[in-house]
């Protein structure tokens, strides 16, 4: 309730994927959760993941206006991890578009091979969209055994849960789309030109960036060292601790004693508090630069102070030391910056730390040159990722699209959902004209829907037939004809305008006459629910209300 419904919400503008928050925290309000993930789906098909996950102190959480409030700003993802929580409860399909003709009916178009390599957020996401508009013949391609991407193997069961990544994916496979298992994008099997062979007329890379970036004074080093990288021991991690992740029933890393994680970003936290619930005795997260120069968000940062992590700075590693073929410290070189703003190791300055494992997070890469040449012949840029168009997530090859950490421009699960969300409207777009049929270049992506929203609820009054008994009585939210709008768009079924007269006998001074209902309670601000003797005449002209209610009607032909 505490929600001021702003107009022009920042909240909704800081969400990668445009998520209309004020609507769907409206509908939590009055109890109608089915509504909210409605909403919450409609926009995001990974809603509740991103509800669990999303930096949303860096997003919708910190672009609201009541951030400085007293009470602090709104919950906006614990609010959208409850409604998509309570529909998951449900046990409901997700079903195509009521609007759509049966299947047998779509144009050629809709029926053509389109492929997604890779079974991450964006990947989910794009399939999604695509089955949404119609699309029958997708296929996803992961060479792991389970879906959710980095999702599933580097985020930790205790932040996000298997079934909530798998619930996401039984949705999208309810539209139709089929994911295939153990396959992937590699020149000794699946290349961009078989899949061209074998007729498919688009293609979308989500396969991530499945190496670790690993640095020269690690070379050699093995598990049984004691040494790690963040794609080594997170998914030795998910495959022991989530249920149902994959056939395998393997145990935990053994981990004890002390631990260095090396970096600062989301991974080196989920290394680090994964670590302590595998038995390590001491974490210490070392990282090159200082805390106002951490790349993790601070929901992550916060965790692993609270499970008492230990955050070393200005350290840069220098070298290993083993003993009896097992890591027992590392030496680390003081960082400082010089006045140009650049960072330096002062080797006179030398940090020895004992450690029994280390944990490296140094981020990823595409360094595999199978799955290179496989991708052969879209153009590389000069960090060695496709190059790709950031407004339609196209490659150099016009049927080949590509999005998540492969495409260069998502740092998160939710900018991923986006880059997936972007690319199936112009691959929509690239396929119609393959087949002689001009679409926008403006995205209009259909909702989510299930058979909830087939149930008919339309009722007939007074000889006109309604499409739902919910309306906007003759008061402020009909004050112009942009607000009826949003009203019909968000579903109400019809609007009374105010009265209106004419132009000589206009009311130029509406008296702004708005007095608190009885019903309303004790409170003031936006907990009021009623408001009385509103003036209820309009200073719009008799042209205005004319011309615009012709045009709502053209618009929404089965509102009144």
């Amino acid at each position: 309730l505490r929600c001021l419904k702003c107009a022009d919400a920042p909240c909704q503008k800081s969400c990668p994927t445009n998520l209309d928050i004020k609507s769907f925290i409206t509908s939590i309000a009055n109890k109608n959760y089915y509504g909210a993930a409605k909403m919450i789906f409609s926009d995001n098909p990974l809603g509740l993941t991103c509800g669990m996950v999303c930096p949303t102190s860096d997003l919708c959480v910190g672009g609201c206006n009541l951030y400085a409030a007293e009470e602090g700003p709104i919950n906006i993802g614990g609010l959208q991890q409850f409604a998509t929580e309570v529909f998951k409860a449900m046990n409901i399909p997700q079903i195509r578009n009521p609007s759509l003709p049966p299947l047998e009916d779509m144009p050629e178009a809709y029926h053509v091979k389109i492929a997604l390599l890779g079974a991450g957020p964006a990947s989910l996401s794009c399939a999604s969209f695509l089955a949404r508009l119609g699309y029958s013949n997708i296929t996803i391609f992961e060479k792991h055994e389970y879906v959710g991407g980095l999702s599933t193997s580097e985020i930790p069961q205790f932040r996000l849960p298997y079934d909530v990544v798998n619930f996401e994916a039984e949705l999208m496979k309810d539209l139709g789309v089929k994911i295939i298992f153990g396959k992937g994008l590699s020149v000794d099997g699946m290349t961009l030109r078989t899949l061209k062979e074998d007729g498919y007329e688009a293609v979308f890379i989500g396969i991530g960036l499945p190496e670790p970036n690993r640095e020269s004074i690690f070379q050699g080093l093995r598990m049984d060292h004691g040494f790690y990288t963040s794609k080594d021991f997170l998914p030795l991690v998910a495959m022991a601790s989530k249920p149902g992740m994959c056939a395998c029933h393997s145990p935990l890393p053994s981990i004890h004693g002390t631990v260095i994680v090396l970096g600062a970003g989301d991974t080196a936290f989920d290394c680090a508090t994964s670590a302590l619930r595998c038995g390590a005795r001491r974490v210490f997260v070392v990282f090159r630069k200082g805390f106002t120069n951490i790349r993790a968000v601070p929901e992550e940062m916060e965790l692993a102070k609270e499970e008492k992590c230990e955050f070393l700075p200005f350290l840069s590693p220098h070298k290993v030391v083993l003993r009896g073929g097992r890591i027992v410290a590392m030496e680390f070189v003081r960082t400082e910056q010089d006045n140009d703003g650049n960072w330096k190791e002062d080797k006179d300055q030398v940090v020895r730390l004992k450690a029994d494992v280390v944990i490296s997070a140094f981020g990823s890469v595409l360094s595999d040159y199978k799955v290179r040449e496989a991708m052969a012949p879209i153009k590389f840029n000069r960090w060695g990722l496709p190059e790709v168009d950031p407004e339609t997530m196209q490659t150099s090859e016009p049927w080949v699209f590509a999005g998540g950490d492969i495409g260069g421009l998502a740092n998160t699960t939710v900018e991923s959902v986006n880059d997936g969300k972007q690319a199936s409207w112009y691959m929509h777009r690239y396929i119609q004209s393959l087949h002689g049929v001009a679409v926008s270049a403006v995205p209009e992506l259909p909702l989510f829907y299930t058979p909830i929203d087939l149930v008919d609820i339309s009722v007939e009054m007074a000889g006109l037939k309604f499409p739902n008994p919910f309306g906007l009585a003759s008061a402020t939210p009909t004050t112009s004809s942009s607000m009826i709008r949003r009203a019909f768009e968000a579903g109400w079924g019809f609007a009374v305008t105010k009265t209106f007269s004419l132009d000589k006998d206009i009311v130029t001074n509406v008296s702004p006459r708005i007095v608190r209902g009885i019903t309303s309670g004790p409170m003031y601000g936006p907990g009021q629910s009623s408001f009385l003797n509103i003036e209820l005449i309009s200073e719009k002209t008799a042209a205005y209300w004319c011309k615009s209610i012709a045009e709502l009607k053209a618009d929404f032909p089965n509102q009144v």
